[in-house]
């Protein structure tokens, strides 16, 4: 194995690299499409880097294709040295149009139907996607308890969840790993999910470590593909990008005092806010990936880490993390109804 060889440890017993890997953007929207055999060979390159902790979902693609592209992939790796995440309850309507389902229903149907395209018989990590605001999250993680007692999950995570619904969670079954966007630029878990998080030992997969590629360059040094939705991002267009681009520039700055990048910059100072935080940026290109795990080798001190979260001053950023009309905004940080019995 190779860079990333070492572990963290969720709760005690499910151990990842410290790096994950994103596999979204090998069957999605930011880019154009990797070729099947690109995207297999990539995987497999991370894991021969030292990266175990895989991220997927059935919504990545279409027709399920992420998922497809992973089994495909696990195929050609040792399936028990690999810690495989996916997720559910994110429907799509059509192209623009989608809904949450948390229902008891859908849960399991969507667990088993995962299980086949990914062809595994059980899934390391299984997140709910996006919280559906309709169901009590006690009926969502009831359902999700019974498969894990039944030996077809390990593990059980939310993404963009309240810290009600976090603590109600986890009342019923344990959550091991929280997923939310989590950057230079976006920051808004620390002020409440992030001690939340600490209190009950359930550890923190932030997505998008580098700001949708902000911090590789992309809309400041470098064009955002034609065919990338990030090219009406309100983040990376117009006067927001204007303001904006300063902090790049800061923290390119900044790379150079420490010998690296600045991707790799935004990404170690990540991995030092505490143990159990583990990015999984994406990448379809195999040296983005490699300057992606150099990031691992970059040592912070407390004073750097200072440095850096003063050369980007949250409240400053310019503009919304997602799009002001995009349907995840209506999911972040989603809370549930009550259950009907409740008092």
């Amino acid at each position: 194995m190779g860079n990333v060889s070492f572990s963290l440890i969720f709760n005690f017993f499910f151990q990842v690299s410290k790096l994950g890997y994103g596999c979204m953007g090998l069957t999605s929207m930011y880019n154009s499409l990797v070729p099947k055999e690109d995207g297999i060979a990539i995987i497999k390159y991370a894991f021969s880097k030292g990266i175990t902790f895989f991220d997927t979902s059935d919504i990545y693609g279409a027709n399920n294709a992420n998922e497809i592209l992973v089994g495909k992939a696990l195929k050609q790796l040792p399936r028990e040295k690999i810690q495989l995440a996916t997720k559910f309850g994110i429907v799509k309507l059509d192209r623009t149009q989608v809904v949450v389902n948390g229902s008891v229903q859908y849960v399991r149907s969507c667990c088993e139907a995962s299980l086949k395209r990914l062809g595994v018989d059980y899934i390391d990590l299984y997140y709910v996607h996006r919280i559906d605001t309709s169901v009590p999250i006690e009926e969502t993680m009831g359902e999700l308890k019974k498969l894990a007692e039944e030996g077809k999950i390990k593990y059980i995570g939310l993404s963009e969840a309240s810290p009600n619904t976090i603590r109600r969670a986890h009342v019923v079954h344990p959550i091991t790993a929280l997923q939310m966007e989590y950057s230079l630029l976006t920051r808004d878990i620390e002020e409440e999910i992030i001690p939340i998080c600490r209190e009950l030992g359930i550890a923190i997969v932030p997505y998008s470590p580098t700001a949708h590629g902000f911090f590789g360059g992309k809309a400041v040094v470098e064009t955002v593909p034609t065919n990338s939705f990030m090219q009406s991002h309100p983040r990376f267009t117009g006067q927001n990008l204007e303001h904006n681009r300063i902090f790049y520039l800061r923290i390119k700055e900044l790379a150079k005092k420490h010998s690296c990048t600045p991707v790799q910059l935004a990404l170690a100072w990540i991995l030092h806010q505490r143990d159990d935080m583990v990015p999984i940026p994406g990448t379809t290109k195999i040296k983005n990936l490699d300057e992606n795990i150099g990031a691992v080798r970059v040592k912070l001190t407390e004073d750097d880490l200072k440095e850096i979260f003063d050369a980007v001053p949250i409240f400053d950023v310019a503009g919304p993390r997602m799009f002001e009309k995009d349907h995840h905004t209506t999911y972040q940080f989603a809370d549930t109804p009550l259950p009907k019995n409740s008092k």
